[in-house]
Formats: structure tokens, C-alpha cells, sequence
């Protein structure tokens, strides 16, 4: 029998070497100096970053997986300049080369692992640590958090655990910590004159991932097909609440003695795929070839004769226009969205290797790949957790944007770097006036290195004073769809360890803390901060 992932989360046991038992009373020992929220690659870097200060830290995971999509599927790392990267993040990411043999990350092929080694990377670091971890720990869906006046006091978990501490953080990528306990946040687009961005909002022409000749977007008694949003579009620059796509970043294999064939999902319907087929039909007579594998999904090699397989194209791994719904949604609503994110994946590779309307060609290079025995085990090979690429995001002491990423980019309390595109998915299909269908909200814009403020991770003063908010951080949509990236996550985790331990030892808020004392306990473990005195020396 297939079990959802609500029912994985609350059966399946774990005994990784990092995991403390299950409290056995209704609290803990109010003497925990930081209770991390949200075990992500973040949350192991603040939990870790913080016990190495000497705080005693639990770090409470929902699931019962460390990493988040550093291990749920994402192998192949967007890194950008990676030579900007430092501190315990890099030093990760040499610990994963090193099992392949490798001792050094002078080329990008060198910071690509598997999953299920990056994982026992971090469970070994935690417990190298002494950081305590607690799986299937979700936050309570109401009165989740304890407040006094500026204070979080404590959290309490769905079990009826209650976890007092003197400094929180907030490592989740939904931000549920961060929104019960009342800190001003947002979610979607902002428009072009809120903060003056000319990549923000709606964006009617995008680079890539666009149909490249008109596409019906009916059939043939003028019904709109399925995964096509009827419209029309907004104004273009306009703001929304709708969200770029989610997918899950599958992880397959060549290897025949570690392949397992796509399997005909419970619920599966090829009617969803009716645009796609007529795309992947239409495709040679506007191309002129047969469409390949490579079309329709972005394949990059890791090692074991795997790769890490993302979105590519007008209609691959991304389910766009489902993500809406999901900052604000209910808990059984968030698990309706990641369970319909989960099949649409599943029926689309079953669509490919399977469906006699797929090209010959194509469907012989697709079974090539199958899912991989020795992946994620515990959720039938396919990827433990959903690529939520964006959810709230903090409105705090600094909100970063357009100009931070281009024309602005030193901060004189800058934590870390970050480098990768602006980079935001697709926000919807929709159906055009002339009758074809084209997505809309693409985003890829290079950028140079930029620094990343720690304001930018703390809430307002007036808000909170013992809150670190690493994951949904304060920024626009079109400076996170940048600094989302998971090496920069672990950076900024790094610093909201550090800056948990000055709080707590300086007996003042998060917002107070001295940041030269910041900056230099960060250089100490390798950290680098600024393009003037780091980045230069760092590349050569």
C-alpha cells in the first residue's frame, strides 16, 4: 500500500546518529539557548554554526530529512561566481567531493553530489556538533508560537511538545514560525513602482521556457485544454499574489542494476498532457528534429551515473499556476498542493515513457532513465521534498531588492554573498487572445557578486527582538528569486548562528548585536563578506 506523505511523516522512524528521542513530557528544559525551526540546509547551518559558538540548540524538523532540497533532489547546486562561496558552507561542499575523491572545488563539476550523501554530511556534522534534532516536530497550526511583547517565549508542535529558548530562527521555507508570530510578511509580485524594479511584476515576455510558435490553446470544439489558465494577462509590471512553480527535482539513473522503470501513478490521467503532445507533435516541423529528452526537462550528470533532471522548456517538471494557493494555505491544504505536485510529476514521466503519442524517438531516450533504488527510499524513489521555490517572505529591518543584486551591492553589514541569476520560474499559462497559449513570469537576468545585509534576516525592531528569519527572508520577489539559492541559505544560516550566540551572550536583541564582532567570527570560520576585501583574493 502507497503511503502519503502525512502518513510517512507521522509512521516512519529514524536513526540517524543526530536524533534525540521523542520528548517524553509536554516540554522541554527551558535551559535550549536556540531552538531552530525547519531542518533545510539552512536550518542545519544555523543549528550547526550556533552549537559551534557553544548555545545549546534543538533543531525540530516536520519531516524526518535533513537538508531540504540540498537533498531532496537539487544535486546539481546553483552556485553562480562559486568562488564567493565560504565558510560551512563550502566547507560542505568540499566534505561531498572528498567522498568522490575529490579536494578541491576549482571547477563546478566538483560541487555536485548525491542526496543521500549530502545527507549523512549533515547528520554527521550535527552530531559532531552536539546539536540535538527532533523529527516529526510541525509547528501547531494555531497558537503554534508563545509571544511576550517583542519576545518569542516558545513554540509548541503538533504532538503537544512545547520548546522554550531564548533565541529562535525561522529556517523553514514556508515561514510559518515567522507568521504566527505576527512579524509583517508577504507573498506573490510586487509591482514595478513599489520599489521602483523593472523585473518586477507581470513580465508578458520572458528569455526562455515560452512556447516558440503559436500553440492552440483549444481543442477541437473550442474547450480550452487542461493546465492552461483562461486570462487574460495583466498589465505587464502590475503586481499579484500568484507565486513562480513548484516541481520536484527528480533524481535518475542510467545504471541498469539501480533502475527502476516509471511506474502508472494511482490517479494518473493523460488528458492533463494534451498540450504537450500537441507540442511534442508539432515540435519537428518548427525545429526540424524529433524532440529529445533535453527539450522538455534540463538534465545535469552527478555522479553513479545519475543526474539531476529540472525543468526545461514551455511544459516539463514545473506545474505552473498550482503554487498560488500555497504561502496562506491551511496544513491540509499545503499537503493537498505537495500530493498534486507529486502526481502531475509521476503521470508526466509516465506520459513520456509510456504513452503511444509520444515520439518513438523521445520515449526510447526516456527509458533510457528510471528512478534510482538507492534515492529515497522511505517515498518510493521519488524526491522527499518539494521544491518550494518561494513562499512568504519577511518584510523586516532591510528589504532587499532590484538594486541590491545590480547597482548596489555592498552592505556595510554584509553576511555572505550571493551571485546566481535573478531567477524566477514561470507564474502561469495562459491562454492568448489569438487563441494560443504562452507562460508568463519567467525572470533570468545575470548578476555580479553582491553582498547580503543582515537586516535583511531580522525582523523589524518593533515586531520581535529574539527572531532570526534565515530562509524567508526580507526581500522582493525579484531580489529573492537571487538570493534564494541553497549555498546562500547556508551562508546566511552560518551568520544567524553567530548572531544568536552575540544576543544571547551580549543580553540584547538580535537587532543590537555588534556586527564587527559579527563579521569577524564569521571570517574566523572562513566566511566571506565583501567584494573589496574578499573576492578578489578568494577567486585568485
Amino acid at each position: 500500500m502507497k503511503l502519503t506523505r502525512r502518513q510517512l511523516i507521522k509512521l516512519l522512524s529514524y536513526a540517524g546518529p543526530a536524533i534525540a528521542a521523542q520528548p517524553a513530557l509536554a516540554s522541554v528544559s527551558d535551559t535550549t539557548d536556540l531552538v531552530v525551526y525547519g531542518a533545510t540546509a539552512s536550518g542545519v547551518m544555523t543549528a550547526y554554526s550556533a552549537a559551534r559558538q557553544g548555545l545549546r540548540v534543538v533543531l525540530l524538523e516536520p519531516g524526518v530529512h535533513l537538508g531540504g532540497m540540498v537533498t531532496g533532489g537539487l544535486s546539481a547546486t546553483d552556485l553562480g561566481t562559486f568562488t564567493i562561496i565560504g565558510g560551512y558552507a563550502r566547507d560542505f561542499y568540499m566534505k561531498a567531493a572528498a567522498h568522490y575523491g575529490v579536494h578541491d572545488l576549482d571547477r563546478k563539476e566538483n560541487w555536485l553530489s548525491e542526496p543521500h550523501v549530502g545527507e549523512e554530511i549533515f547528520r554527521t556534522m550535527l552530531k559532531d556538533a552536539g546539536v540535538t534534532v527532533h523529527f516529526h516536530q510541525r509547528l501547531q497550526e494555531r497558537g503554534g508560537v508563545e509571544l511576550r511583547g517583542k519576545q518569542v517565549v516558545s513554540i509548541a508542535t503538533s504532538g503537544g511538545q512545547r520548546w522554550p529558548a531564548k533565541v529562535f530562527a525561522d529556517c523553514s521555507y514556508e515561514g510559518d514560525l515567522m507568521a504566527q508570530a505576527k512579524i509583517t510578511y508577504t507573498w506573490g509580485r510586487e509591482p514595478v513602482s513599489e520599489y521602483g524594479e523593472d523585473l518586477a511584476g507581470v513580465r508578458t515576455t520572458a528569455p526562455k521556457h515560452f512556447f516558440p510558435w503559436p500553440v492552440s490553446a483549444y481543442d477541437e470544439h473550442h474547450h480550452l485544454l487542461p493546465e492552461i489558465n483562461p486570462g487574460p494577462f495583466a498589465a505587464p509590471g502590475s503586481g499579484d499574489k500568484k507565486v513562480q512553480s513548484y516541481n520536484f527535482r527528480l533524481i535518475l539513473t542510467t545504471d541498469p542494476a539501480n533502475r527502476l522503470p516509471f511506474p502508472r501513478p494511482k490517479g494518473y490521467d493523460r488528458s492533463q498532457f494534451a498540450l504537450l503532445e500537441r507540442y511534442l507533435n508539432e515540435f519537428p516541423q518548427h525545429i526540424g528534429r524529433a524532440p529529445r529528452f533535453g527539450d522538455v526537462t534540463n538534465p545535469v550528470k552527478i555522479p553513479n551515473h545519475k543526474a539531476d533532471f529540472n525543468n526545461n522548456g514551455p511544459f516539463s517538471t514545473d506545474y505552473i499556476g498550482r503554487s498560488w494557493t500555497f504561502p496562506e494555505a491551511s496544513y491540509k491544504e499545503k499537503d493537498r498542493i505537495w500530493q498534486e505536485h507529486l502526481l502531475y510529476t509521476q503521470s508526466f514521466m509516465y506520459f513520456l515513457s509510456h504513452d503511444e503519442k509520444v515520439p518513438a524517438s523521445l520515449q526510447a531516450e526516456v527509458n533510457q532513465w528510471g528512478l534510482s533504488k538507492d534515492e529515497f527510499a522511505d517515498t518510493d524513489h521519488w524526491p522527499n521534498q518539494l521544491y518550494i521555490r518561494e513562499s512568504r517572505r519577511m518584510i523586516g529591518e532591510y528589504v532587499m531588492r532590484q538594486a541590491d543584486l545590480q547597482t548596489q551591492r555592498t552592505k556595510p553589514d554584509s553576511i555572505g554573498m550571493g551571485s546566481y541569476n535573478s531567477d524566477s520560474h514561470n507564474v502561469q499559462r495562459v491562454a492568448q487572445p489569438d487563441g494560443s497559449v504562452q507562460n508568463e513570469g519567467d525572470v533570468e537576468v545575470p548578476v555580479t557578486p553582491y553582498e547580503i545585509a543582515y537586516r535583511s534576516i531580522t525582523p523589524k525592531r518593533s515586531e520581535a527582538e529574539n527572531l532570526l528569519v534565515p530562509v524567508p527572508l526580507s526581500a522582493t520577489h525579484v531580489a529573492y528569486s537571487s538570493v534564494r539559492m541553497e549555498p546562500q541559505y547556508m551562508i546566511i544560516g552560518q551568520a544567524a548562528g553567530v548572531a544568536a550566540s552575540l544576543a544571547i551572550s551580549g543580553h540584547t536583541s538580535i537587532q543590537e548585536i555588534s556586527i564587527p564582532d559579527l563579521q569577524k567570527r564569521l571570517r574566523e570560520h572562513g566566511a566571506i563578506l565583501h567584494l573589496s576585501q574578499e573576492f578578489h583574493r578568494a577567486a585568485k
